[in-house]
């Protein structure tokens, strides 16, 4: 009965449209990891707008890019024990470095059909997130025709299939060319190749004093890489001929497009020019192995691999009533915004966002940056790159959870890329052992503070905490899988995180081990002196995130029984860290000192990180702390940006205030036209605004927590049920020990779970009223908000849980 209600609530995972696109905000994304197009719909002239997902401007790093560093970082220090914050404001900017690069669009496929007099009726323009295929439908001069998209990772390309319910109907010329420097030709009658080449530099799209914001160099400074797009129509009836630079198919019955892309990038320390790839080779090998497969048998090789992936996890939130899923998806979201209750669109926006994981974060690719695979512009927002204040955390929060471990493999790959820059940035920079990187990375893994050195703004071009919080993610695969050959190569680089921090940490006036510089991101304080400024010491995120990671490093060390001495040293060190303080308001103090914030609003909310993503605040185990993260939540407001809100969920819901998170998700999941801050765009991409796609996985992420959590040690089912999900099913989803957990809940209280050991050991479920185990004699214990229930579980046994 279980999987049958989930099997029904999947049944209406469609997003889908009733015209075409205009803006890019309302066409519908496709991807493979590292493919990814954006698909218009127009019938007369459609637009595939392109990405691949290495293809950035610029070249590695360059070494000791600022060897005045460590003279800064000891002026700025002097400037903090004499509380001077202004002048510490200005010389901590001596230790900035360069920008990053810019993640960039790689082609757009213009492609114009006839379709008679242009007009066409029965439109539909959808996108299936289950079945991961775009579709076009729509009927002209009494022929109906379709389109269906996919990005095949099997296949490792983008496949467009036209077909028509009347031979000889199909018509079309379609064309290529891009934003950046490209030549295009013909190859044979029935291909097109496009070859292109990135600029040496891109600036950021805030930083607006270079006369000349976009460079192109050449292979002697190692800067810009090349690739390729192949296009390649197969046409069954009619004819394809190439007509200059574009392909023209006349009279066809049916006709598939084959689209593969390649670049020379080849590591992030390797020149993209002198030492990169072949992209035309890689790129025609490509062609030349998906030409060699049907349409059907494409799809259908396509599709297994999609529905590993995604099949893991089904949810239902209940019924809608029939109007409200029968209605195309931007005005469904309309009247969600308005305030209708549509369960099932809050499925469909759960389940989007693990579609949109696997659709641009594959193993062997790199990691989903700002905009996933998925950007149009040249110089995007915030460069599209890697920002590691939260956004590139946030990407992969629902990827354990919710059971796409695997899709976490890029970022694991990039942490040991950026370890091996941040190295070289802790020696330069600081004069310090262990590796460190900062507020931006991109894919060349720079780890250097940004800032154009001295023209950033400190509260977040030097943030240098990024190292630690990525490192949790290794941790946390562990503690999610059990997998000790993983921890095991993953330590070192933990380890080095963890070393850097020791060497960083200072005394304070009290003896407290203090971090110096230290900045809350993005935020600014009004000092005891009433002037404003964001440089001080031992910033309550700071301190939270060391504590978080010497914690982490001592149980890695515990389980794999290495590296005792180190261990010892961390636990000294964390017993003399800046504890954490409670405000004169009640809330939990984001500076060393109890002051005002310049936007009590803002938008980040950092101080709270010891609650989410960390394991250091929660009701259960630290009540006032607990009461304090409220009390800031309840001063900084429930407004925010989309990635902002994102998080504000996954904080309520480990306050376990279910009805709370439940009122955010919905403020999230507004139409931006009548939103006030983030919401949603039409295609249903988080608007921070502009687009960030991180607010679509955090979301998912606290729909996620809002069901299961299991960070104190404990499998916590339903902590954060709101009232409105009051009958409802989950299957597949992920607990800390190696557990996956199954729940089924009635009246708005567990009926019953199934708890399967992919390792075996103890398990400890935490749940709101008394429980039984099928099989097995145990009691439920009374505990602080609910019921304890501990058992011993066999590998690969499943256990099924009931209400009592």
């Amino acid at each position: 009965m279980l999987v049958g209600m989930c099997t029904k609530a999947q049944d209406n995972l469609t997003l889908w449209y009733n015209k075409p696109a205009k803006l890019w905000t309302e066409a519908l994304p496709v991807g493979n990891g590292r493919l990814g197009a954006m698909i218009f719909g127009d019938p007369a002239k459609e637009l595939l707008q392109l990405n691949e997902a290495t293809f950035w401007s610029g070249g590695p790093v360059t070494n000791n890019v600022n060897p005045g560093g460590a003279k800064a970082l000891a002026k700025t220090r002097e400037a903090l024990n004499n509380e001077d914050y202004s002048l510490a404001n200005k010389e901590v900017t001596g230790l900035q470095g360069v920008y990053t690069q810019s993640y960039l669009p790689l082609a757009d496929i213009n492609l114009q059909q006839e379709i008679g007099n242009a007009n066409y009726q029965q439109y539909r323009r959808s996108l299936s997130i289950d079945k991961s295929i775009a579709t076009v439908t729509f009927n002209a001069d009494g022929v109906n025709y379709k389109r269906e998209v996919i990005a095949t990772f099997p296949g490792k390309a983008i496949v467009v299939h036209f077909t028509a319910d009347k031979p000889a109907s199909i018509n079309f010329k379609v064309a290529l060319s891009s934003q950046v420097k490209y030549s295009v030709g013909a190859v044979g009658q029935n291909s097109l190749l496009l070859k292109v080449k990135a600029p040496s530099q891109v600036d950021p799209n805030y930083v607006t004093y270079n006369k000349e914001p976009i460079k192109y160099g050449d292979s002697t400074n190692c800067k810009g890489m090349r690739a390729a797009v192949q296009i390649k129509a197969v046409n069954k009836g009619g004819s394809v001929n190439s007509d200059n630079d574009a392909l023209v198919v006349k009279n066809a019955d049916e006709v598939t497009l084959f689209i593969c892309a390649a670049t020379s990038f080849n590591g992030f320390d390797k020149c993209p020019d002198s030492e990169g790839k072949d992209e035309l080779k890689l790129c025609n090998n490509d062609i030349q192995n998906v030409i060699k497969q049907s349409w059907t048998k494409l799809y259908n090789e396509h599709l297994k691999d999609y529905k590993q992936f995604f099949y893991r996890v089904r949810l239902d939130l209940g019924r809608s009533p029939a109007y409200q899923s029968q209605l195309p998806t931007d005005e469904r979201l309309l009247a969600f915004s308005k305030g209708a209750k549509d369960p099932e669109f809050e499925s469909l926006f759960f389940q989007y966002g693990r579609y949109l994981l696997i659709s641009s974060s594959r193993p062997g690719g790199p990691p989903a940056n700002l905009q996933g695979i998925w950007n149009n512009l040249l110089r995007a927002p915030w460069s599209s790159n890697y920002t590691i204040n939260i956004n590139t955390q946030m990407n992969y929060w629902p990827a354990a959870t919710t059971n796409l471990q695997e899709m976490e493999y890029p970022l694991f790959d990039f942490i040991k890329e950026l370890a091996v820059t941040g190295t070289r940035t802790a020696k330069d920079f600081y004069n310090m052992r262990g590796w460190v990187a900062h507020h931006n990375t991109d894919i060349w893994a720079i780890s250097n503070p940004v800032g154009d050195f001295g023209k950033g703004d400190p509260k977040w071009a030097n943030w240098y905490m990024g190292a630690p919080w990525l490192c949790r993610h290794l941790f946390e695969h562990y503690l999610f899988t059990k997998d000790e050959a993983f921890l095991k190569k993953a330590y070192p680089i933990m380890k080095g995180a963890a070393e850097f921090l020791s060497d960083f940490l200072v005394e304070d006036k009290n003896g407290n081990l203090v971090t110096s510089p230290s900045f809350s991101p993005e935020n600014d304080f009004i000092d005891g002196k009433g002037k404003e400024g964001n440089t001080s010491i031992a910033t309550t995120m700071d301190m939270s995130i060391i504590r978080d990671h010497f914690r982490n490093c001592i149980e890695a060390s515990e389980a794999l029984n290495i590296d005792v001495a180190f261990r010892n040293m961390l636990k000294a060190k964390l017993a003399k860290l800046y504890p954490l303080h409670v405000g004169h308001k009640g809330n939990l103090q984001e500076w060393y000192k109890d002051w005002e914030d310049v936007d009590p609003h803002h938008r980040h909310v950092s101080q709270l990180f010891g609650l989410h993503p960390g394991r250091e605040i929660s009701p259960l185990t630290t009540p006032d702390f607990a009461a304090a993260a409220k009390k800031t939540l309840e001063l900084r407001g429930d407004a925010g940006t989309g990635w902002s809100l994102a998080w504000k969920i996954n904080f309520w819901a480990r306050l376990l205030d279910g009805d709370h998170a439940y009122k955010l998700l919905r403020d999230l999941m507004r139409d931006l036209s009548i939103s006030k801050g983030g919401g949603l765009y039409p295609n249903l991409f988080d608007a921070h605004p502009p687009f960030q796609i991180d607010g679509n996985f955090g979301a998912t992420s606290g729909i996620t927590e809002m069901l299961l959590q299991s960070q104190l040690g404990e499998v916590q089912l339903l902590p954060a049920l709101p009232t409105a999900w009051q009958t409802g099913s989950v299957t597949g989803l992920k607990a800390r020990g190696a557990f996956t957990v199954t729940i089924n809940w009635q009246k708005g209280t567990l009926k019953s779970a199934v708890i399967t050991a992919e390792k075996g050991g103890k398990c400890i479920l935490r749940t709101a009223k008394p429980i039984k185990v099928a099989g097995l004699s145990v009691r439920s214990i009374a505990s602080k908000g609910g019921f304890v229930t501990s058992f011993t579980t066999l590998k690969g046994m499943s256990y099924r849980v009931s209400a009592m």
